[in-house]
């Protein structure tokens, strides 16, 4: 089932994911009077949205917000813009490379699989980089560890998982096979959208194609040198389950940076935070003061060397980044108060020589 044909079809707002938090920024003129529609897919030159009367397409325009996949928009009987409703969730990072800006990644999640392959792509930190973005998002996450087909201590790896958080859901599947994926469905119900995450080549878009039941994303093979698969998914994009849900896909990231994410970061660490707490000294620097309860949790095996390193690491990242998309959206504040003065005193100066 190709995820154009399955939205090109009216669908009941519930079936897109509609949720009473919407439904209480609404007034019953927009009922009547308007259109309302989900961003199923972002292009270059615009967006394609779902609605009860069929797939829409909706060009980009700059007088609209920055929009993403998943958000939820109004728009008038004339497939015009109107407004962009508040997000439930929304999933962001910094943009990859040098420039400082903020990237969206997707809106109004409901659980968020965080896929990460069993072979050599296994990478612990990783996995609570990708938590810091869930839990900031305040989205339900799920690790999702494919290719156990390929693996020999499944089991160890899975318990390496469970020891981050005992409360975190943890499956292990081989994608290529959907009976095996069948642990997933239950997070696949009418009205719930769930989005796929993780590095490129872990096998996200073979997942896709078992939770769909189709071929709909190309996929791609893996390279034996490294084990790692090819990056077959280059663009964010909605598909509609059999089983009611909506499935998100999004691209590989060869580079997730953390921006703005001070309360996933502390909760995806909360017991480190917790144990800082009970440090003799409130400024300790959890290095060689006496009673500090890092150190002593450190050396009785406790915690890891390795977790506490991460998250100090990701508190740098994130409070750096941070730091530098507030100072540029307070530079592009005062540059468009600048410029909405001078277009005022343009107008002024014309008016007064007419």
């Amino acid at each position: 089932m190709n995820s154009q044909t399955a939205f090109s079809h009216p669908m009941t707002l519930q079936k897109l994911g509609w949720q009473p938090v919407f439904q209480q920024q609404l007034t019953l003129e927009d009922y009547d009077q308007s259109i309302i529609a989900r961003v199923i897919a972002h292009h270059r030159s615009g967006y394609t949205l779902a609605s009860e009367q069929g797939e829409i397409t909706l060009p980009i325009h700059h007088s609209q917000p920055a929009m993403t996949v998943g958000d939820w928009v109004i728009l008038t009987l004339e497939q015009q813009f109107d407004r962009l409703l508040e997000r439930q969730s929304l999933f962001s990072r910094k943009a990859a490379g040098s420039k400082v800006s903020e990237q969206y990644i997707s809106a109004n999640i409901d659980t968020v699989f965080i896929v990460v392959s069993l072979n050599n792509d296994f990478n612990l930190s990783r996995i609570e980089r990708y938590l810091a973005l869930a839990n900031e998002a305040q989205v339900e996450p799920v690790i999702v560890l494919t290719k156990k087909d390929l693996c020999d201590d499944v089991e160890d790896k899975i318990m390496q998982v469970q020891q981050l958080d005992p409360m975190l859901m943890v499956e292990s599947v081989n994608s290529l096979d959907i009976d095996s994926t069948q642990v997933l469905a239950h997070f696949c119900k009418v009205g719930k959208t769930v989005a796929l995450m993780g590095s490129s080549g872990v096998g996200k878009s073979t997942l896709v194609n078992s939770l769909i039941g189709s071929e709909d994303q190309e996929t791609g093979g893996i390279r034996e040198d490294d084990s790692k698969g090819r990056h077959t998914t280059t663009s964010r994009s909605l598909h509609s389950l059999r089983s009611g849900g909506l499935l998100l896909d999004t691209p590989g990231m060869r580079e997730l940076q953390l921006a703005d994410c001070a309360d996933g970061v502390s909760e995806t660490f909360s017991d480190i935070e917790e144990l800082a707490l009970r440090c003799r000294f409130s400024d300790c620097h959890h290095e060689s003061e006496p009673g500090c309860k890092i150190t002593a949790a450190i050396e009785s095996g406790d915690l890891t060397e390795r977790r506490f390193k991460n998250y100090q690491k990701l508190l740098r990242e994130q409070a750096r980044n941070g730091a530098s998309l507030a100072e540029q959206r307070s530079h592009y504040k005062q540059l468009s108060k600048m410029y909405r003065n001078v277009q005022s005193e343009s107008r002024n100066i014309k008016q007064g020589g007419s």
